[in-house]
Formats: structure tokens, C-alpha cells, sequence
């Protein structure tokens, strides 16, 4: 994987219902009120702006399909629709037997704080909040609903980014899986999977505020006092065999033939089921365009390094490159270590389904190629892990129906990389059946 070109995102992170991201309020402008001695508006401040503005449009010209701000994963600001909607709904009782209340309180030098409440998936959270806090640079103090996101502020790298600095977040399960989601000051939430509650501020770690957030939480059973089944474990899938298997390449390959990374997942499901998991798990979209990465590489030093991809070379597989490539990781780290996937569309269903083959590993520093002598990202070479972190992260989500594990005659144990590197697995092949008749998380 080339390193040429730093910082690319995928197009989910700047709010588009202002027209234009970046030139929507650069076009705003006024002429001076009064004339000068000649008559003439002064225009050269306008010509200026102008020409600032057209040289955008011709960067983005030159680079077709790419947008000039994608900052980090989804839309950094929610519309006022969606805002008014949720809070309609949090106004209302959650239906079912109350299990639990409990109060906590979250200072504002706090970034995450454990509740100690275990919660089964399919249970409402009723989460209502109040108190303020301060941040040194702010003109004023913000209660649970955060902070409103400024052009300067979406910069800043956040555990939430959709929500604004100092906004009330939550979080079941595993903290380094699973995916927070807004409180504010008040939250009715389904939860889509079992697992430990925590409750946060939306904040990084050196900027923390003064102040503290009083915290109620209440437990609701589901309705009909029947928690829902996620993520169940099988020990076999319908269709999911050696005849299966004997049509999947064991490895994925560059475009000169040689052998890269092992396939080491399936995924059942539709298209659009399948972009849902992997974004609501935190995983985003990258794209192998290197025209597209030198515009974003620009962009990327604006933000410091607050990028989460780069470009991700092309590898293949049924005689084609990936139809989609993933990226989880975090903002600052990703030059050296990124968790990434490819996957393909198979030119075959199971059982009437879609199924998409992947190949995912895990970044953890640079190596030679031994193609070229140039440098490419090291993997982890126990490539186990990393399977096992695509099953943790987008279990999470509640959008997985049930979980296997196949190991297909003559399994892929050991191997080298199609730059040099080596790897190692128990062979075993994770299935992920995705459930499309959940409701969004």
C-alpha cells in the first residue's frame, strides 16, 4: 500500500444542506457601503474572495468527484429536523416495567465513567441530564446538548463527531468496539445489543471542561418482556460448505498475480445492509483514487493529521478489484496503524442471498516491499486478530443476526503478503449473517 498521499476521507462529514461546504460562505459577501472620490466600489477585497473561490472550483474540477472538506466520518452538525424529532420522542415515557433508575454524576475532567448497569438488547434507556460546563475557549458555558460545532471546531477530533464539544454521550459494550451514541440532555434509546453502560462527554482527553453533568438513568424491559436476540453464535449456516468454498480463491492477489492477504470473512446480506453494518460500526469508506488523495492531503494538513483514511491500494479477486474498501482506527494514528478490509461482491448467492467476500488486516507500521523496494505498511501478522475485531466491532451494532466460523479443506495457515510480509491463522473463516429487518440502531 502505497504511502504517497496522507489524509482521505469519505464524503460524511461536513454538513451539505449549507449549499457548499467550503465555497457556500466564501460567496457571501458585501461590497463596501460608499463609493470612493471616482465612483467606484472598491472590489479589489471581492476580486480576491473571487478568485480564492474559483481557484477551489478548479482544484475541484481537477480532481472530479472530490469534495473540498470530508472531515471525520458522519455529518458533523445534525439538522434541526432530526434534533426536533429526538427530542419529541425522549418526551415521551418509554413503553414497558421500569427495571432500574439511577442517578451518577460526571465531572467535567471526566471523560468516560462506567454506570455499573448491564443492559440486554432491546431495553429502553431513558437518560435525562443537566448542569453545565466550561471550556477555557469558550465565549459561554453549555449544558448536556453540547456546544454548537464552528467551521474551526470540526477540526477537532472527537469520540462523537456528529455532536458538538461538551454534549452528554453514551456507550454500550466494549470501549474499544463499540460505537457512542447522543444523549444530550435527554435520550430515549433501544438498545441494540447487550452489554455495560457507560455514560460521557463528547471532549479529547487533553481539553477537558469545568463543570458537572447530574445524570438520571432509567431501564425500561422491552415490550412483551422479551429481550431481542443479536449476534447469536452457530455452529453451521445454511450453504456454507467446502462446495462453497471451492469457488472462493483462498487469497486475494495484486494486479501482476501475486498472492496478498487470506480471505478470512463472509458476509450474508444485501448491499445496503452490508454499508449499514460497516458504517454504523465506526468503519468508513476509502477510496483508492490517488488523483482524489492529493487534494486530501492538502486538506489533511489543515486538521493536523485529524484525517482517518488514506487511500488503500487495489487488490483482486474474481478478476476484479474490491468493490469496497473500510477503515477503522483513530484520527491520529492512522499514518501508522488502521484496521482495513476489502471486500467483493461474489458472483454467486447462498441460499438466494447476497454474499460478500473479505479480506481484512490490521496496519502496524511500515516494511520494504520486496517488489520495489519501496516502503509499505507492516501487518500484524497474527491476521486472527484482526478477523476477530471485524466480528467484535460490527456485532456491536445489532445488526448482525447470527455468527460461524467455517474452516474449509486445505485451510490457509501460513503465508506471505503480496509485498513480503508473512502471516499466520488458524484457517478459520468468520460468516456473518446480517439481520435486514433491524431497526436502526
Amino acid at each position: 500500500m502505497s504511502i504517497f498521499a496522507h489524509f482521505h476521507t469519505e464524503n460524511h462529514s461536513l454538513n451539505l444542506d449549507n449549499a457548499c461546504a467550503f465555497a457556500g460562505h466564501l460567496l457571501t459577501v458585501e461590497m463596501l457601503p460608499q463609493p470612493t472620490r471616482d465612483g467606484r466600489f472598491m472590489v479589489r477585497p471581492l476580486m480576491r474572495k473571487l478568485a480564492f473561490v474559483l481557484g477551489l472550483f478548479l482544484a475541484a474540477a481537477a480532481f472530479p468527484g472530490t469534495l473540498l472538506a470530508q472531515l471525520v466520518r458522519e455529518n458533523a452538525t445534525q439538522s434541526p429536523t432530526k434534533r426536533e424529532s429526538q427530542n419529541s420522542a425522549a418526551a415521551q415515557t418509554p413503553q414497558g416495567k421500569k427495571r432500574l433508575s439511577q442517578e451518577a454524576q460526571l465531572t467535567g475532567e471526566q471523560s468516560w465513567i462506567d454506570t455499573g448497569i448491564d443492559i440486554q438488547a432491546g431495553e429502553h434507556l431513558l437518560i435525562i441530564a443537566t448542569g453545565k460546563l466550561r471550556y477555557v475557549d469558550a465565549k459561554e458555558d453549555n449544558g448536556p446538548e453540547g456546544l454548537p460545532r464552528s467551521f474551526k471546531d470540526l477540526l477537532r477530533v472527537l469520540p462523537f463527531n456528529e455532536a458538538g464539544r461538551g454534549t452528554l454521550i453514551g456507550r454500550i459494550g466494549d470501549k474499544d468496539t463499540a460505537q457512542p451514541f447522543l444523549v444530550g440532555a435527554r435520550r430515549d434509546v433501544a438498545a441494540p445489543v447487550s452489554g455495560r453502560l457507560a455514560v460521557g462527554i463528547n471532549q479529547a482527553a487533553d481539553d477537558t471542561g469545568d463543570g458537572t453533568y447530574a445524570v438520571r438513568i432509567e431501564v425500561y424491559t422491552p415490550e412483551g418482556s422479551t429481550a431481542r436476540v443479536v449476534a447469536r453464535q452457530v455452529s453451521s449456516l445454511p450453504g456454507i460448505d467446502n462446495n462453497l468454498f471451492s469457488k472462493i480463491p483462498r487469497r486475494v492477489g495484486d494486479k501482476q498475480g501475486n498472492a496478498g492477504d487470506m480471505v478470512n470473512f463472509l458476509v450474508l446480506g444485501s448491499e445496503a445492509a452490508m454499508r449499514r453494518v460497516f458504517t454504523t460500526a465506526g468503519w468508513v469508506k476509502v477510496d483508492a483514487d490517488v488523483k482524489e488523495t492529493v487534494l486530501h492531503g492538502i486538506i489533511g494538513s489543515l486538521s493536523k493529521e485529524a484525517y482517518l483514511t488514506m487511500p488503500m491500494s487495489q487488490l483482486y479477486l474474481f478478476s476484479r478489484a474490491q468493490d469496497y474498501g473500510w477503515a477503522r482506527a483513530e484520527p491520529l494514528s492512522v499514518v501508522r496503524s488502521r484496521n482495513h478490509l476489502r471486500i467483493w461482491k461474489a458472483p454467486f448467492e447462498v441460499k438466494g442471498e447476497t454474499l460478500w467476500v473479505g479480506a481484512a488486516t490490521h496496519d502496524i507500521g511500515f516494511e520494504r516491499d520486496e517488489r520495489n523496494n519501496g516502503v509499505t505498511h507492516k501487518i500484524d501478522p497474527d491476521i486472527d486478530l484482526e478477523r476477530d475485531y471485524v466480528e467484535k466491532t460490527l456485532a456491536s451494532t445489532g445488526l448482525v443476526a447470527e455468527i460461524s466460523h467455517f474452516l474449509p479443506d486445505n485451510p490457509m495457515k501460513e503465508a506471505k503478503t503480496a509485498t513480503g510480509g508473512t502471516f499466520h491463522s488458524n484457517g478459520q473463516v468468520l460468516i456473518l449473517k446480517l439481520d435486514q429487518s433491524a431497526p436502526n440502531p
